[in-house]
């Protein structure tokens, strides 16, 4: 099945051939479709265009939450628990960027070994790439590929940052916030931005003593701000140890998986933000490589150095280049 208009001649055999086998569902051309789009291959944004109207169906889930709240391992079996269901997940799990090579550290991959040789489960780990959300513009990307190689349900599990962890909400469509006894997740989370984002709490490690605790301290929080646990918010309690709340959770997962997504304002908002975004880091490439050429930013920086120039000025100059 050949998806592009060979008179347009907008993109070379390879990038052709991935695709196509990308959208037979082939898992290697998916890895390297993905590779590609996130290295920013030349071809990748009209690769990009194509994928674009091919994606849409999947419905998209964001898990965050603290670190070692236990987030893989829930990813892990509700990725099991959806294909026993008959569906084909993909899971995008957002590592701490190596320090050295800028790559993901893939810890989160080597915490889903049950799901990690089923072929209706992709799991691509990606690094944050300096994303202060927590989660990069080429992880979007990843989910409109997952999305038209044919996924169902495709998970984000972010890397857990902090509480300013909020990124999510623009790439998923439903958002779930781990939480566990005995980590200061209480008061203190109560307080923070990222509570503000869930539309499912789950109380992880839930066998440990101060769970009822963290459930109620969630229950007022909603109160307070208008928004009832037995209106749109759920609110479940897990336990690996005690294999308690899943079928709960797989059961709001399946509804979620249903209904229809009311799209007007909630797309309108997304795409906004996403056009921005994608604003943001082209024109800032394209910048960078005027001013790397002859060493023109390096003679900058130096001059700011010996305090000829200053940080204000030169960014001045460097924006003078669009007009």
């Amino acid at each position: 099945m050949e998806v592009y208009n060979k008179e347009a001649n907008i993109m070379n055999p390879e990038w052709n051939n991935l695709i196509n086998k990308m959208l037979d569902g082939n898992i290697r051309a998916i890895a390297r479709l993905i590779t590609n789009v996130e290295n920013r291959i030349i071809g990748w944004q009209d690769a990009m265009k194509v994928i674009y109207s091919k994606a849409g169906r999947a419905r998209v889930i964001g898990i965050t939450g603290s670190p070692g709240a236990g987030k893989s391992s829930l990813t892990n079996r509700i990725a099991l628990m959806l294909r026993e269901k008959g569906l084909k997940i993909g899971i995008i799990a957002v590592d701490p960027s190596s320090p050295f090579s800028g790559g993901a550290l893939l810890g989160d991959r080597l915490r889903m070994k049950d799901i990690f040789s089923d072929k209706n489960i992709f799991i691509r780990s990606m690094a944050t790439r300096g994303a202060l959300g927590g989660l990069c513009q080429a992880a979007k990307d990843v989910v409109r590929i997952l999305d038209a190689s044919g996924k169902d349900v495709i998970i984000i599990e972010t890397v857990g940052v902090g509480q300013d962890e909020i990124e999510i909400v623009r790439a998923a469509d439903f958002v779930m916030l781990v939480l566990v006894p005995g980590q200061g997740d209480g008061i203190q989370a109560i307080k923070a931005g990222v509570m503000e984002i869930a539309d499912l709490y789950v109380v992880n490690k839930s066998d440990r003593d101060g769970a009822d605790e963290v459930v109620n301290d969630i229950t007022s929080m909603l109160e307070m701000s208008g928004r009832s646990s037995t209106q749109k918010t759920k609110i479940i309690k897990t336990s690996v140890i005690n294999n308690t709340g899943f079928e709960d959770l797989i059961d709001i997962f399946i509804k979620i998986n249903k209904i229809p997504i009311e799209k007007k304002q909630y797309y309108f908002d997304k795409i906004k933000e996403e056009i921005f975004t994608l604003l943001e880091i082209e024109i800032v490439r394209y910048i960078k490589n005027k001013w790397e050429e002859d060493e023109k930013l390096d003679l900058a920086i130096q001059s700011i150095i010996e305090k000829q120039n200053d940080p204000y000025s030169l960014v001045e100059k460097m924006i003078a280049v669009l007009n």
